[in-house]
């Protein structure tokens, strides 16, 4: 099913997951959905495997893990990120590298100093093939590191191949 996209989050330098800088990340994009849903798009390659032509097992946890810590800035400007208290991830398929991939996560729920969510990695052809729950810390970006945006390249970055709508 279709769903409309209301805005695209930030991307980083350097980050692993975001980075669109590092050669060896994953470089993913992160949509927000009208209905409150994230969703990352990413396509693993020949340095994310384990076995030939599959993604490695802790490269699935990561997007899993970063995905569901960036659903606290759903339809928010603030600056509170998630911190990762603790992750349950299960993996039911290979997931083949080369393939756009989706990563979606949810809030599950949340009080003024954490949140837990949910998420999964959908194969091409919609099936689900790694599932993960996660509790998170809110906190500042200053109290978790030195950051600052310009110097991190932390922005929007728009690209004519953003989707208005993805299938989730």
């Amino acid at each position: 099913m279709a769903h409309k996209i209301a805005r695209k989050q930030h991307n980083s330098k350097i980050c692993f997951v975001c980075g669109l800088r590092n050669s060896a990340g994953l470089q993913a994009s992160f949509y927000e959905t009208v209905d409150g849903a994230l969703v990352a798009t990413f396509t693993p390659r020949e340095e994310h495997q384990s076995y030939p032509g599959r993604m490695h097992g802790g490269i699935a946890s990561t997007i899993l893990d970063e995905t569901i810590g960036r659903a606290v800035m759903i339809g928010s400007d603030s600056a509170v990120w998630g911190v990762t208290v603790e992750l349950k991830v299960e993996y039911k398929k290979p997931v083949p590298i080369g393939s756009l991939l989706r990563v979606v996560a949810r809030l599950t729920e949340q009080n003024s100093r954490f949140f837990s969510g949910s998420g999964e990695i959908l194969l091409p052809d919609g099936a689900v093939a790694a599932t993960a729950s996660g509790r998170y810390m809110k906190v500042p970006i200053e109290k978790i590191a030195e950051f600052e945006e310009s110097e991190f390249e932390w922005a929007v970055v728009q690209n004519r191949d953003d989707p208005t709508h993805v299938e989730i």
